[in-house]
């Protein structure tokens, strides 16, 4: 039986992530800074909760790196902890540094170390193009951070570089494009629309307050994203992927689709701050903007080409925008109805 050890096995990927590999086979186990019942919320929710052998871990300490994989010694290690708000990296950029890049240096400096033989996954992110120029972004694009959560995820990378070419180990990293579910944390903005959409249908909230709608993404699905992950580790040699769908939404069209899934149609009036959102069916003002939520620097569209991805790993996303959205609002429909958060 192949064993797999999942860095922040908590959070949605790593939720999505273990239930596939419990599904194939492999013993699981998960590491997280905490391993308090509270936080298994997303493995109940995909009921993986019971099958994941979960390990406090913190990527910052290099002893504790080095005991769980001393003790587990898996053939699979999927580096999906970290820091992952954009918008806090600008508040603390030395602990997005830390947990973020040195902490995949520890990783892959233990993995060396406890179990040399094992395949690494490293989740790297859009964000180091962010002030890439425009197009579909493949592997090829010369980075571009623009925040420090993107900087430190392309430290990260260089890192996972370094220890394939220098040191022989199975490294690779995925460019991952944006990707959401029902299992993303509330303090997203995708999350954010997701629920506020069910909770105004059902009475429970006025309105919507957002930052820069016009900002566009290549949004995709977080349980085809993992799948992606599984595959990179099953090639004959390690290689980084852009993991995409290569097609841009706008946060804007993210409203429409959540509200529209709620029976709600919206009509836009005004232009950046004083745009709003108006139910055609009430009249009543359901999204606002506020520059509060705007952040310090922003791109505009990020669109990954994931072309090596499909030739080489034969993926490709199966679960469309709209789908997408229509899952998150159902699931904060249910949540709401049930008196969950």
């Amino acid at each position: 039986m192949k064993k797999a050890l999942i860095t922040g096995v908590f959070g949605q990927d790593g939720a999505y992530l273990a239930k596939s590999l419990l599904r194939s086979g492999y013993r699981v186990f998960g590491g997280d800074l905490s391993v308090s019942r509270k936080f298994f919320v997303n493995l109940e929710y995909l009921k993986a909760d019971k099958d994941v052998e979960a390990s406090r871990l913190d990527l910052t300490d290099q002893s504790s790196v080095q005991r769980i994989l001393g003790r587990t010694k898996p053939d699979e290690i999927y580096n999906l902890a970290g820091q992952s708000s954009v918008g806090l990296s600008f508040k603390k950029p030395g602990l997005t540094k830390s947990i973020n890049a040195l902490g995949v240096r520890n990783l892959l400096t233990a993995a060396e170390r406890a179990c040399p033989e094992a395949k690494i996954f490293q989740a790297s992110s859009a964000e180091i193009y962010a002030g890439a120029g425009k197009g579909k972004i493949g592997e090829s694009e010369i980075p571009n951070p623009i925040s420090p959560y993107g900087e430190s995820k392309l430290l990260a990378q260089k890192y996972v570089e370094l220890f394939r070419k220098e040191r022989g180990s199975f490294a690779c990293s995925g460019i991952l494009f944006n990707h959401e579910s029902p299992l993303r944390g509330t303090g997203f903005v995708t999350r954010k629309i997701s629920r506020a959409a069910a909770a105004i249908s059902l009475g429970l909230q006025e309105n919507l307050v957002l930052g820069n709608i016009s900002a566009k993404r290549d949004w995709g699905y977080a349980g085809d994203y993992v799948e992606a992950m599984r595959l990179m580790l099953c090639q004959d040699s390690p290689s980084d992927y852009v993991i995409a769908t290569g097609k841009s939404n706008s946060v804007r069209d993210f409203v429409d689709a959540a509200f529209a899934y709620t029976g709600e149609k919206l009509d836009w009036k005004g232009r950046g701050v004083k745009e709003i959102g108006v139910s055609r069916r009430s009249g009543k003002i359901l999204v606002k903007i506020s520059a509060e939520f705007y952040r310090p620097a922003d791109t505009g569209a990020l669109i990954g080409n994931p072309g090596k991805a499909k030739r080489t790993l034969g993926w490709a996303p199966e679960t469309g925008f709209e789908e997408m959205v229509g899952l998150m609002v159902e699931a904060d429909l249910k949540r709401l109805k049930a008196g969950k958060k």
